[in-house]
């Protein structure tokens, strides 16, 4: 008698479970899957192939007006279906239309504006507001902070499994090294009253929980921002502390945004644009900020160049002679 396979889309689920890819990942994968599906009257995927992707992913751009990057997405999606549930590889003669919409200029606060923002913000979210500005992290990624992560001594943060699946190495700003070992002397004692109450475990890469069945209870590998609540872990069906939530750092920093009367359209993300922006200004090169930010690319680094040529191209207005 043979196994009944597991439906498509739970496929899907199950192999990017494997990998640890985020629940965000997840969510936006099936998502565009289940579109590419309808897109084409339910076929089913491995009856269609290059042409009908191609088809697709110029739709979006066409007729939905999306993005290249959002096309991108897409097509990675796609590409995942195919080659990591299917075993189907895919040729590169995918013929796409990709969008033209113009790439828009990053929002960046000023010195002074970044710093209102940041005396707008308390406790936790200040700190963690301090390290998007301060150390050029994304929002995920500063949430997803582990203790082991955070190295006093050489002044620098170990980011793990960012955009790209890479890790790296940024600064840690003076500015927050004491109220950061005060907020883990707090976190540390909450990770112990919940040992107590038998819960204290934390989340881990599934290859390493296999290795260390033990480090799930470890100090080191405890978030840095973990939840006020414990909750039940949507995959694992575990109850255990998450760490902090992103809309609730989200809503702070809109709040303070709009506390320190500034009326760009900011979020928590421009922070790391400022990041970057006022780097440069300081006379950094540009290789230097690529790898503190993580782009593969210099050429994504390199609109913040634009950023601060914006004002009439670096060229002073004759009203101003």
């Amino acid at each position: 008698m043979t196994e009944n396979k597991p439906r498509l889309l739970d496929q899907v689920r199950q192999i990017i479970q494997v990998k640890h890819y985020s629940l965000r990942t997840e969510e936006s994968y099936i998502n565009w899957i289940k579109r590419f599906i309808f897109f084409h009257n339910k076929k089913h995927p491995i009856e269609m192939g290059e042409k009908e992707i191609g088809e697709f992913i110029t739709h979006l751009a066409k007729n939905k007006k999306v993005s290249a990057s959002t096309q991108n997405q897409a097509l990675c999606a796609i590409v995942f279906l195919y080659k990591k549930i299917l075993n189907k590889e895919l040729d590169n003669t995918i013929s796409i239309y990709w969008s033209k919409r113009p790439k828009k200029l990053p929002v960046v606060f000023t010195k002074n504006e970044a710093i209102e923002v940041l005396n707008n913000l308390k406790g936790t979210h200040w700190l963690v507001g301090m390290l998007l500005y301060g150390s050029g992290l994304r929002l995920s990624e500063s949430l997803e902070l582990r203790v082991k992560d955070i190295d006093f001594g050489y002044n620098q943060i170990r980011v793990r499994d960012s955009k790209g699946e890479k890790d790296r190495s940024t600064m840690l700003p003076q500015k927050i090294v004491q109220p950061l070992k005060e907020h883990l002397i707090k976190v540390k004692a909450i990770h112990e009253e919940d040992l107590k109450n038998g819960f204290g475990t934390v989340y881990l890469p599934y290859a390493i929980e296999k290795k260390y069945p033990n480090a799930k209870y470890e100090w080191n590998w405890q978030y840095v921002f973990p939840a006020t609540k414990i909750s039940t872990d949507p995959i694992s069906g575990v109850e255990r502390r998450h760490h902090l939530y992103d809309t609730v750092i989200q809503k702070a920093v809109k709040q303070a945004i709009r506390d320190a009367g500034i009326t760009k359209h900011a979020s928590c993300h421009t922070f790391r644009h400022s990041f970057a922006t006022h780097l440069l200004e300081s006379g950094y090169d540009i290789r230097t900020i690529q790898e503190l930010l993580g782009h593969n690319n210099v050429e994504t680094t390199m609109i913040y160049t634009h950023v601060i040529n914006q004002g009439g191209k670096g060229v002073r207005s004759p009203a101003d002679f």
